[in-house]
């Protein structure tokens, strides 16, 4: 992403929103509406999966095997936030930047079993990037993190062997540095609530998407929940009757980043983007950058 000079008002993550006419309130808001808990908005869809399994299947045929469902629709929040760059941003100490990155936190259970280790991934990623692109990333990432442990369990790790108040404390220092953007990077780098968007893909262990909360400690403001695959029987125009394969997705959002109308537009962006999957096999013609 194109990245101009940091200002002293800005962060080592992101541009502090100018008060522009068209964002006056919006800088209000934090100030009216204090937590990320208070501001949560709730998006969901059902996903017709037969454009997507189309060209699951036409790719394996050119021997692109590893492509997933999920690798898609990654791609396609990739995509939709190259496209839509406002909602990459966040709330922090009570002012909203524009994040200057793109990356996604991916939750990760390495076995399907009830005492399976789970871990995150947090990929980052180029808003050129298209399908390949991301899958590539995603299992480079998965793998490094495989290989040993990912520097987020180490850390973790590191504080469970500290007493109680210790761990207190370096949670309130870093909760609160984070407000003045201050925070060690190191800290920064690994946490999985600081990023584009929380990932979680509770398909694969059975269930409907969930709608989950945002966290108040870190700068995500999107979490994303991906479904199993469904069947249900459908009424097409002619009023004949078929049945389709189909996949929810819920969206948990913080209101606060940007207007109502600049959300639907993503959103339904992200969904057309799933209903013509090809598109994310091109890299896009432009990108956006938000207007800082």
């Amino acid at each position: 992403m194109a990245h101009r000079k940091k200002k002293l008002s800005d962060r080592y993550d992101g541009y502090k929103l100018k008060a522009t006419k068209s964002d006056l309130f919006f800088c209000l808001i934090p100030h009216i509406m204090r937590s990320r808990l208070d501001s949560m908005c709730f998006f969901n869809e059902k996903i017709d999966l037969q454009p997507i399994e189309a060209l699951m299947k036409e790719l394996r045929n050119q021997g692109h095997r590893d492509i997933k469902t999920y690798h898609i629709i990654m791609a396609a929040i990739v995509r939709s936030i190259s496209q839509r760059p406002r909602v990459n941003r966040f709330v922090c100490g009570r002012n909203i930047y524009a994040r200057d990155h793109i990356n996604l936190s991916l939750a990760i259970k390495r076995d399907m079993s009830d005492d399976g280790e789970e871990t995150t991934i947090k990929p980052m990623f180029d808003p050129y990037d298209d399908l390949f692109d991301v899958a590539r990333k995603i299992t480079e990432t998965y793998n490094a993190s495989a290989e040993e442990d990912g520097e987020i369990d180490k850390f973790v790790s590191m504080l469970i062997k500290m007493p109680n108040f210790i761990r207190r404390f370096i949670v309130f220092l870093a909760r609160n540095l984070d407000k003045v953007g201050l925070m060690p990077k190191f800290i920064h780098e690994i946490s999985p609530f600081h990023s584009s968007a929380f990932v979680t893909d509770v398909g694969s262990i059975g269930i409907r998407p969930i709608y989950h909360h945002l966290y108040e400690f870190g700068t995500t403001s999107m979490f994303i929940s991906i479904g199993k695959k469904e069947k249900e029987l459908t009424i097409d125009k002619d009023g004949s009757v078929r049945e389709r394969r189909f996949i929810g997705i819920n969206l948990v959002v913080d209101e606060r980043i940007c207007d109502g109308f600049y959300f639907s537009s993503a959103f339904r962006y992200f969904v057309r983007l799933l209903q013509h999957p090809e598109k994310l096999l091109e890299k896009p013609e432009t990108v956006y950058e938000d207007e800082y």
